[in-house]
């Protein structure tokens, strides 16, 4: 048996138009909706969450690439998993209609390994 690394990796988000076109009282259902994903995320086995990071209070609007709206680092198990973690974006339903989260964000995985800072 191998003692494989964790991919370390980084999911970047980018809000959509289609949220901040929104009308303020109905954004709390794709809010909610982004609690479940980032809560999914956590609970996948073997998945270590390292960080997190939004720039919402100095970036505001849509995104489209970079600069990503918020991110979240994690290391985890496979290059399944991050696939896994991606696709919730396709699966998880927003309120009571039929639109799913990537109507309202997209999301890149940056995959790769730790860096490890040498101890001089």
């Amino acid at each position: 048996m191998s003692d494989q690394k964790p991919i370390r990796t980084l999911l970047c988000f980018n809000n959509h138009a289609a949220f901040f076109s929104l009308p303020f009282d109905q954004i709390g259902p794709v809010w909610k909706a982004t609690q479940e994903l980032m809560f999914k995320i956590d609970q996948m086995e073997g998945v270590e969450i390292v960080g997190t990071f939004d720039d919402d209070q100095t970036f505001v609007g849509a995104s489209v690439g970079f600069p990503y709206t918020w991110y979240i680092m994690a290391d985890f198990p496979t290059r399944e998993d991050v696939m896994a973690a991606c696709n919730l974006l396709r699966t998880i339903v927003v309120g009571e209609g039929n639109d799913r989260l990537w109507k309202y964000m997209t999301v890149e995985a940056r995959m790769g390994r730790a860096l490890e800072i040498p101890q001089l």
